[in-house]
């Protein structure tokens, strides 16, 4: 290796290079030896700051909170320094580790080792970047703790009340869209308060368009239908009205399982269905039935019983097609009963429902 004819600037020495092509810059023209005394090989901050909400745990990253789902801090901490740690552009065969150290519940200590060749000299190098997380709250459990919601629904049902399993369904379908939203990073979707009303529930929503998608659901589940109307709450700092919306939802006045008189003279239904036109199965002949576009599903009818309340029967005999003889397993009496479609003649027993207006069999599958 000879002399390159040039000279540090720094300190006046001649430099020697392999590759004598000049380069541009003070720093290019300082020798080895003044470089490295000049540049670290990694640029760590002297401390970071981690915005953590206490309530929900979310991270403050940006201008924006983070769902993290993280148990402890320590990853996240590894990755805030991961992300403002530099490594010198010119370095090559860079190798690093962090080892955190927890020191309180607020302080984490990350040792960070570096190593790698720069102007073909091998460093080594080891920081410590301290990493304190400061507890706050962050703007949507801010808005949750304040009771912040901008949609309602309200379950009730015709004709009835809903019953304590349909109020929780109901509420289990407004959390389960909403843990689904903030899987896909919707902070502004939540659940501000569900709670039991007179005759049903009342679930506040931190959106209309939330409101609405939980209304829909509950529809689809459960059949029913729902209307909205709107109502002036305030002005935001534009002078624009802001407006909040009840969805009020009604159930049908029947449930599937619930066996009903329709009032036409061929026998009672078996509602298997309330979604649109109420649909089922007479008792007498196991012929469909589905109630007119006018009826929906709330058709003038009286109820009967459930069919989870039938009971089994002896089959005593197949008096034609359209009658068979039972024995009632209240009164232990033979009664003459309608055989419909659905039912074995080689059965032995059968499921009955006594009702007010006598005795039906039931299909074996409710």
């Amino acid at each position: 290796m000879s002399g390159s004819g040039e000279f540090c600037p720094r300190c006046g020495e001649t430099i020697e290079r392999e590759d004598p092509v000049p380069r541009e810059g003070l720093d290019s023209a300082l020798c080895d030896a003044c470089y490295l005394d000049e540049y670290d090989l990694v640029d760590a901050p002297e401390r970071i700051q981690v915005r953590v909400c206490s309530q929900c745990g979310a991270v403050h990253r940006g201008n924006r909170w983070v769902d993290v789902g993280a148990e402890d801090y320590t990853d996240i901490a590894i990755e805030e320094v991961s992300e403002t740690l530099s490594v010198h552009v010119d370095a090559t065969d860079i190798s690093w580790q962090v080892a955190p150290e927890q020191v309180d519940a607020t302080t984490i200590r990350m040792h960070c080792q570096f190593s790698g060749v720069l102007r073909g000299t091998p460093l080594a190098e080891e920081v410590l970047v301290p990493v304190k997380l400061s507890y706050e709250t962050c703007e949507r459990c801010g808005r949750i703790a304040g009771g912040s919601y901008a949609g309602i629904v309200q379950v009730r049902a015709h004709e009835r009340e809903p019953t304590p399993e349909e109020c929780e369904r109901a509420k289990e379908l407004a959390h389960d869209l909403v843990a689904k939203l903030e899987a896909k990073g919707d902070r502004d979707a939540f659940v501000t308060e569900a709670t039991d009303a007179n005759g049903g529930v009342d679930i506040k929503l931190s959106t209309n368009r939330l409101g609405e998608r939980v209304a829909r659901r509950i529809v689809r589940e459960f059949g029913g239908s729902y209307s909205d109307y709107e109502t002036l709450v305030t002005e935001d700092r534009d002078g624009n009205e802001v407006y909040r919306v009840t969805y009020a939802v009604r159930l049908p006045a029947y449930r599937p399982g619930e066996v009903i008189d329709v009032d036409d003279d061929e026998g009672p239904v078996l509602v298997e269905s309330n979604r649109g036109n109420l649909k089922g199965t007479r008792l007498t002949t196991g012929e469909r039935y589905e109630s007119s576009y006018e009826d929906g599903n709330t058709p003038d009818a009286e109820r009967l019983g459930w069919a989870e309340d039938g009971e089994e029967a002896v089959l005593v005999s197949v008096t034609d097609e359209h009658a068979i003889q039972v024995l009632n397993p209240n009164t232990y009496e033979t009664e003459t009963v309608a055989r419909p479609d659905f039912l074995d003649p080689d059965s032995e027993t059968v499921r009955v429902l006594d009702t007010s207006e006598g005795l039906f069999v039931l299909p074996e599958n409710t």
